[in-house]
């Protein structure tokens, strides 16, 4: 009888330790959630890096690049945040697309960007800019890619802000080639439509980039290889694109667990190196940048060691690099 006492004794001591031990780790998990809705989704970073591409002799050129917004028109602090940048007075901007998040965004995008849309810029869309989010398994997204797209909710107006960027003077670069002349500086741009939707046609910006301009620059959305690769191997020193969110939920240790297309995870967000595979004598590496970008899916509105993100790139001539840094 004693023996049996003491067993179940036991039993109940070690029923307590399992149900403490899952309180905890439910308070843990609950902890951790608010602060990757409630707190790091919202707190905004400014970061900065430095890239040596400009021939001898050129002044630095300063370039906001923005991506990912998923605007809804009452994400307020969003859009401040966003309209301070144009304190920064760049020189130019890139938008890599996913701007919006609702029917009734673009009025609000356009009052995010009023400031910076008095510069010159460029930009491409994304998939965010043409269809609705919708709610989804939020395991899906670590699953490898089964290649189902986003394509049978309500169509976004992207007409409209299309429209509304133009209006302001930015160039559109989907599926094709153009140039600006920026503080002296030529540079010249191929942009595709979104690469996730296989909207992208690279055929119509296959070519040479530009021998004579300053600086040459590839713009996408999504950062998929084949684009990447044609890029390089066409001659762009440098390659702007969005989409992965720096992978949004991040391991302290290990980073982006997923991209959301074919790029590996080191290259999730920041400033990284993409080989050209091109034959011998032909362009070598570009640099390619990613951005986090600013916002989350509304239905997923969570960033964990992944803050949103803008980042301010100058463009310097050669040689020289400084490393990308935060700022709040």
């Amino acid at each position: 009888m004693a023996r049996a006492s003491q067993t179940r004794t036991r039993l109940r001591t070690a029923a307590r330790r399992t149900g403490a031990v899952s309180l905890a780790g439910a308070a843990a998990g609950a902890v951790g959630l608010g602060y990757a809705a409630g707190i790091e989704a919202r707190w905004f970073a400014l970061r900065r890096a430095t890239v040596p591409v400009l021939p001898p002799g050129h002044d630095p050129l300063r370039v906001l690049h923005l991506s990912d917004l998923h605007l809804t028109p009452s994400q307020g602090r969003k859009r401040a945040w966003v309209r301070s940048l144009a304190e920064l007075e760049p020189d130019l901007v890139v938008n890599t697309g996913d701007n919006l998040a609702h029917l009734d965004a673009v009025p609000a995008v356009l009052d995010a960007f009023s400031g910076l849309l008095d510069v010159p810029g460029v930009f491409v869309l994304g998939s965010n800019d043409y269809f609705a989010p919708s709610l989804r398994n939020p395991v899906r997204y670590l699953l490898p890619d089964d290649g189902q797209r986003n394509v049978h909710t309500r169509r976004l107006p992207h007409d409209k802000l299309r429209a509304g960027f133009e209006g302001r003077g930015w160039v559109d670069l989907t599926n094709r080639r153009d140039a600006l002349a920026v503080n002296g500086i030529r540079v010249a741009f191929a942009g595709v439509d979104d690469p996730h939707l296989g909207y992208d046609d690279l055929a119509a910006v296959a070519g040479p980039a530009d021998p004579s301009a300053d600086l040459r620059m590839g713009v996408t959305h999504a950062p998929y290889l084949r684009v990447l690769d044609q890029f390089a191997g066409d001659g762009y020193e440098t390659i702007l694109a969005g989409h992965t969110h720096g992978g949004q939920l991040r391991l302290p240790v290990a980073g982006a667990l997923v991209t959301n297309c074919d790029i590996d995870t080191g290259r999730a967000k920041g400033l990284h190196r993409h080989p050209a595979k091109a034959p011998a004598g032909a362009p070598g590496t570009s640099w390619l940048h990613v951005s986090a970008g600013l916002g989350t899916s509304p239905y997923a509105p969570v960033r964990f060691c992944c803050r949103p993100e803008a980042t301010l790139l100058t463009f310097t001539a050669r040689p020289g690099f400084v490393a990308a840094s935060a700022v709040s």
